[in-house]
């Protein structure tokens, strides 16, 4: 069924109006008339059923049929971390990553990375990021679309570290040594309701100087298996060992 992501101030005890985009999507896109039902999310953590009752203009009212209590969250908070990387790979991280169930997304300028955040086009790229997350969400049936935390720097990565009870870091180096204990033993500390905190580097990975500062700043440095992964595919093999470990394993 159809969801959609509606801000809480549209929503009353027993309606929800949707207005935008979304009531778009609703009339044009899936031609929805009134009588049809589709499922209304406002982010905080409610998640109803809805009716459409009238339509007016772009605009449309819907009555609540019943609230729906379905866990979809990973028991874990997680934010990435991710060193700016090129093209749309970004892009394709937060995707991906809402998916598999990412809490908030940190894109920071690290030692190798190539691109740099354009201030010029911040506000629209930020837009389009958010507009990915919130689209993947409804795909993935999320009760909440990830933060698109603003990018900052290397710096502002290392201040925001005290907020986190576990934080990680994908370094090769460690990976070509064969490390493969660090990330396991993290997790078998992490407990329901923790944040973890991953970092993973641009293309070309982390640089020693800063696997050293993450290091002083509480961070494990983990190999994550004994291939080198792409920046792209590091975010979705932590994200997807996480969700074993909490929601699948026995």
């Amino acid at each position: 069924m159809q969801r959609y992501f509606v801000p809480s101030e549209n929503w009353k005890d027993d309606s929800v109006t949707i207005t935008g985009d979304d009531a778009k999507h609703i009339l044009k896109v899936m031609r929805m008339q009134v009588g049809d039902n589709f499922i209304c999310c406002d982010n905080k953590g409610r998640t109803s059923l809805c009716e459409i009752i009238e339509v007016d203009g772009n605009e449309v009212e819907t009555k609540i049929v019943n609230d729906i209590e379905k866990k979809a969250e990973l028991p874990v908070s997680v934010t990435i971390a991710q060193g700016l990387p090129k093209g749309d790979k970004l892009e394709y991280i937060i995707q991906k990553g809402t998916e598999l169930g990412a809490f908030s997304f940190f894109p920071f300028s690290a030692d190798r990375s190539v691109v740099k955040w354009d201030d010029k086009k911040a506000v629209k790229k930020k837009e389009r990021l958010e507009k990915i997350a919130k689209e993947a969400a409804e795909q993935s049936h999320r009760n909440r679309v990830p933060d698109i935390l603003n990018p900052g720097s290397f710096s502002d990565l290392l201040k925001m570290t005290e907020q986190y009870k576990i934080k990680i870091v994908a370094f090769e180096e460690e990976a070509k040594q064969n490390e493969i204990s660090h990330f396991a033993s993290a997790l078998r500390t992490a407990e329901v309701g923790d944040s973890i905190l991953c970092v993973i580097g641009p293309e070309g990975g982390i640089s020693e100087k800063e696997a050293a500062l993450l290091n002083d700043h509480g961070f494990l440095l983990c190999g994550l298996g004994p291939r080198i992964l792409r920046t792209e595919t590091a975010p979705l093999y932590l994200l997807s060992a996480i969700s074993y470990h909490f929601e699948l394993k026995g």
